[in-house]
């Protein structure tokens, strides 16, 4: 994954998600005949200008990117035309400004239902929910899980996918609850179990919180042979090419892939000798790892993946596609579940119950993007909707300076039956602006610090 990469996908996620949410305020705004003045997408100095329109509206592209605005004639802001009176924001109802307000996030969630509900119906990949050993002293060591289970439900809900698994699992986990698991053995024999996840630490959620329970996806024995080799990684550097055979690993014999991948974790920074098999020659060879952080620990990783039997990992895929009315049903269902589950995080977050290291700023989320528009465009679409989703929300809180906060005031009007006083406003907006600027500040040291961990 190329920086370009990496940040074309950035660009185009995020603008795509502040065009949306601006699109929203301007359209309703437009129908209730309110005059728009500016559509910026970006802060500060516009780097492209164009005016259109009987408002002759400007339309902006500006300099900083994280964020845009709609500007509405406005006579707290400036002189309006006597002409434009009746049409200035401020002379709305409270309901019309409430509606014009609430406008952008909720195009931030018809963006994510849109997004979804194409991708149920052109048909999703995913890996199917077989379970591989737990190991000892697991949860799901405990409630009786085997190899080769399927899981079939999850609670009350249908799982079709790995990635279904993950998420039903991790609702259950964030609220260290007990949950009912339907699986299916390898003979088609359906049991039920019940999987306590009182004992996932705060620690466990912010790592791989499916090992912390033991519920680990089955992967089929491979092969220890090389099916790549990423350029710059310590694999090459040593001279592994694909194709070479793992016989040992520090004297150690390896059977299958995953006895590599073991070893390579487990050693962190250290050197490690392979022998390896070559066209049926014996080698030995001399591979350093490097240290990646990953779930709050520090791993090994050499730079090499498996060489994989095509009809082997076709048997572990599945598609899951409907049709376009359920396609609609579960995008809203999903939208709706995911928009819970943000706001559900947030609070735990703040009350203790899990930490604020998950809390993500523009340099993770830029490489999220690049990350998943390197696996395909599926992944990319999926990745856009959920932050999306996100945007919808975090602007819906009441905080002075979102758009939620504004609702707030505007809630307050409507029960009052009088506008909130400008003193309160302005002692809103000092303390909107230190909360925004304090979680932009935690948001950005934890992108640093994950960089520097890996």
């Amino acid at each position: 994954m190329t920086l370009l990469t990496t940040l074309i996908a950035f660009v185009v996620a995020l603008g795509s998600l502040i065009l949306f949410h601006e699109l929203g305020h301007y359209l309703v705004a437009r129908a209730l005949n309110v005059k728009v003045l500016r559509f910026s997408i970006g802060f500060g100095r516009p780097l492209i200008s164009r005016t259109y329109g009987a408002d002759r509206t400007q339309w902006v592209i500006a300099a900083f990117p994280l964020g845009g605005y709609v500007k509405m004639a406005d006579e707290r802001e400036g002189r309006v035309a006597p002409e434009d009176l009746p049409r200035a924001f401020n002379r709305q109802s409270v309901y019309r400004r409430f509606a014009i307000v609430v406008a952008g996030p909720v195009a931030n969630f018809l963006l994510a239902i849109a997004i979804y509900w194409v991708l149920f119906m052109s048909g999703m990949p995913g890996l199917r929910p077989i379970l591989d050993e737990p190991p000892p002293a697991t949860p799901a060591r405990a409630a009786g899980f085997h190899q080769g289970d399927t899981l079939l439900k999850i609670g009350a809900e249908p799982v079709a996918t790995w990635q279904d698994a993950r998420w039903l699992l991790l609702q259950h986990a964030v609220n260290r609850a007990a949950v009912k698991i339907e699986t299916s053995d390898r003979k088609g024999y359906i049991d039920a179990r019940t999987l306590d996840l009182s004992s996932l630490t705060s620690e466990d959620l912010d790592s791989d919180f499916l090992r912390a329970a033991g519920l680990l996806r089955f992967n089929p024995p491979l092969p220890p042979v090389l099916g790549q080799v990423v350029e710059g990684a310590p694999a090459q550097k040593a001279g592994l090419r694909e194709g070479d055979r793992v016989v040992a690993i520090d004297g150690v014999a390896v059977n299958e892939w995953r006895d590599v991948v073991a070893a390579v974790r487990d050693r962190p920074d250290a050197p490690l000798v392979l022998d390896l098999e070559r066209d049926g020659t014996r080698m030995q060879v001399k591979v350093t790892t490097d240290a990646v952080s990953e779930g709050g620990r520090t791993i090994g990783r050499m730079g090499a993946a498996p060489k994989v039997d095509p009809q082997s990992m076709r048997a572990m895929l599945i598609e899951v596609r409907y049709g376009v009315g359920e396609s609609l049903l579960r995008a809203v269902g999903k939208t709706w579940e995911m928009s819970l589950f943000s706001l559900r995080m947030l609070g735990k977050m703040l009350t203790g119950h899990i930490s604020l290291k998950n809390l993500s700023g523009p340099i993770t989320i830029a490489d999220y993007a690049g990350q998943s528009a390197q696996v395909g465009w599926i992944a990319y679409l999926g990745f856009v909707a959920l932050i999306s989703i996100s945007l919808g929300v975090l602007n819906l809180l009441p905080v002075p300076l979102l758009d939620g906060g504004h609702l707030m005031y505007y809630t307050i009007e409507i029960l009052k039956g009088r506008p909130v006083s400008e003193r309160a406003m302005q002692i809103g907006q000092h303390v909107g602006m230190a909360v925004l600027f304090t979680l932009m500040l935690l948001a950005l040291f934890n992108d640093v610090n994950r960089l520097i961990s890996n």
